[in-house]
């Protein structure tokens, strides 16, 4: 096997396996969501009423919080739903992460330093740091 091909399969594992848990988590708060299992911070028959406003203005009307501050909220299915779909978004990162180490082992120097770039991006971008002041 290729060098090549030992890092693409060895990304491609662990895509297969953090995207098939982190669909699944998903699916199963969707069921704790749809089911009432756990409440819901906005109740599922406010939602209509709000869908049309802004992201101000539907913080404003439904006192959902800012930035990271959903964090606090995990004990509401709708937030822990939210938490799901974060998940998905770590897929990539996680990958990155799984391959660097190989890279390195491998002498793939530059590889690495991108991926070690790409993995430096998406944490600035997950942060909020260079999000606009509201």
């Amino acid at each position: 096997m290729s060098r090549e091909e030992l890092i693409q399969r060895t990304y491609a594992r662990w895509l297969e396996a953090a995207s098939g848990l982190a669909f699944g988590a998903a699916l199963l708060a969707f069921v704790v969501y749809a089911s009432g299992l756990l409440p819901a911070f906005v109740p599922l028959e406010e939602l209509p009423a709000l869908w049309h406003l802004s992201a101000d203005e539907y913080r404003a009307r439904s006192g959902a919080p800012a930035r990271w501050g959903w964090l606090e909220l995990l004990a509401f299915s709708d937030y822990l739903s939210l938490a799901c779909i974060a998940l998905i978004g770590l897929v990539t990162l996680l990958c990155y992460l799984a391959i660097l180490p190989l890279l390195l082992r491998l002498g793939e120097r530059l590889q690495a330093a991108l991926a070690t770039a790409q993995l430096l991006v998406l944490l600035l971008a997950a942060s909020g740091l260079l999000a606009g002041a509201h």
